[in-house]
């Protein structure tokens, strides 16, 4: 899409929809919009606009589509794709006043919420009424639901409870032409034509603008059991996972974690440490929980025994909550951690769980082939591994040219095994050009033309998701 310079006279329309406090064209702010957590990249938009409702936002579509600007959708700027980058600059639209829980209907367990709700916020405000919404992604602490909504983002407890899009039941959207609508209904159960919800879901801004949220809730659970297990062997680490499940245990977590992601985020987060043996290569991070103490000591017994059979060392067992949390304080920080230590890029592989020691041993491969390091972690239970390429003494030209091959190969090497590659940072800006290992041409065009049905004049998230080429 062409860059488009923006006249007075449609900065003085966009100014009459928000008004002048909610519009921004000063440098600073815009580049306060510019960027998110993907690497270092900052892309300012040309001008920054907060509106407070779907009507303004539905006034502001229609003027972009009168003159071809760009818009960008920017949540919490927490994403790793660069979904929300402004590559095409146009107008940055944040949707930081859409920041209310509008209602926790506690009969129904469903909660009623705005995208620029903090995930975190929301878990709490549900867990006080005693019910759970289970989708943690790490960033959970910063990140916004509809942020997650438009990533279908995970977390660590997708591998018992589901993602984002398992909790989604209707959306209100509008769309880039700016028509407001609902896409579904508040049932549990829904057979009625195109199934529009779970199209939004993942389409990472490209299709419409969420506005309003209406998400299923689950009881909250009242106990857990949470273990960390050291492994000599980090692809035993990965061979125990599906045994786990093959012995009939569905874990509500199961995180992996290879030395050195423990090593830099234990220098990185204070208040925790573990004393680890150095011929320790891995560890599991793997926790239990529902309402009978007896059903999950059992199965924390089950698990045990799994675990014996590997070369593992002693198993910690949280004792306390503040155990507990600081177990996963670390796990959670540790994609800080990584970027405190080097310059990274970090994919989202994802492989029938099964596979995890063959991509985890081919990842090591590509790195010594290529000349890079690599730190991998992630929710090992679903099959998701988080790939961090480290620059460390890489020069900048091999970073430039030797990296993109090392990734492409990687990514073959996640679809030969049946994978695919992102399982909850989407594809966004960084990514797209790699779709063409996971689809055939035939598949990208189909994708092209939902995205004109939606988007006719494309202003929408431009420059996202689809390969240039396409």
């Amino acid at each position: 899409m062409k860059e488009v310079i923006l006249s007075q006279e449609m900065i003085d329309q966009l100014e009459k929809v928000v008004g002048q406090s909610f519009l921004f064209l000063d440098q600073a702010t815009r580049n306060h919009y510019g960027h998110d957590e993907t690497e270092d990249y900052v892309f300012p938009p040309s001008v920054v606009l907060k509106p407070g409702t779907p009507e303004e936002i539905s006034e502001i579509l229609k003027i972009a589509n009168q003159y071809q600007i760009p818009v960008t959708p920017i949540g919490g700027r927490t994403g790793l794709s660069g979904g929300a980058l402004s590559i095409h600059k146009g107008i940055g639209l944040s949707m930081e006043r859409f920041n209310k829980i509008l209602n926790i209907d506690e009969k129904n367990l469903q909660v009623v919420v705005e995208p620029a709700v903090i995930t975190q916020v929301l878990r709490e405000a549900v867990a006080e009424k005693g019910l759970f919404y289970p989708p943690d992604p790490s960033s959970q602490g910063s990140c916004w639901i509809g942020g997650n909504v438009a990533e279908n983002s995970g977390g660590a407890r997708a591998v018992k409870y589901g993602v984002t899009k398992d909790y989604v039941l209707n959306l209100e959207v509008v769309l880039p032409t700016g028509e407001i609508i609902w896409t579904g209904a508040n049932t549990l159960k829904n057979s009625t034509g195109y199934n529009l919800t779970q199209l939004m879901v993942g389409s990472e801004g490209t299709l419409g603008v969420i506005t309003k949220i209406v998400m299923k809730l689950l009881p909250k659970n009242s106990h857990n059991i949470l273990m960390l297990v050291p492994f000599y062997n980090s692809g035993q680490a990965c061979e125990a996972v599906s045994k786990i499940f093959s012995a009939g245990i569905t874990p509500s977590a199961l995180e992996f974690m290879e030395r050195d992601a423990i090593d830099w985020t234990l220098r990185f987060v204070d208040g925790v440490s573990i004393a680890i043996k150095d011929e320790v290569q891995a560890h599991l991070l793997i926790e239990v929980d529902g309402n009978y103490p007896d059903v999950l000591f059992a199965e924390a017994e089950k698990i045990t025994e799994v675990l014996e059979q590997f070369d593992i060392d002693e198993i910690l067992f949280a004792d306390t909550e503040d155990q507990k949390n600081a177990l996963w304080k670390m796990r959670r920080a540790v994609g800080e951690a990584v970027k405190s230590n080097s310059i990274y890029k970090e994919e989202d592989t994802v492989v029938p769980r099964y596979e995890l020691p063959k991509l985890l041993e081919g990842i090591k491969t590509i790195g010594d082939k290529y000349g890079f390091k690599s730190v991998c972690y992630g929710h090992a239970g679903d099959g998701n591994l988080h790939v961090n390429i480290v620059k460390g003494t890489m020069s900048d030209d091999d970073w430039k040219t030797e990296i993109p091959k090392g990734i492409r190969e990687i990514f073959e090497l996640t679809v030969a095994l049946k994978g695919t590659l992102s399982g909850e940072h989407g594809i966004g800006y960084v990514q797209k050009n790699y779709m063409d290992i996971a689809f055939n041409r035939t598949q990208l065009l189909l994708m092209k033309g939902i995205k004109n049905v939606f988007d006719p004049n494309g202003i929408l998230n431009p420059g996202k998701v689809l390969p240039d080429n396409i």
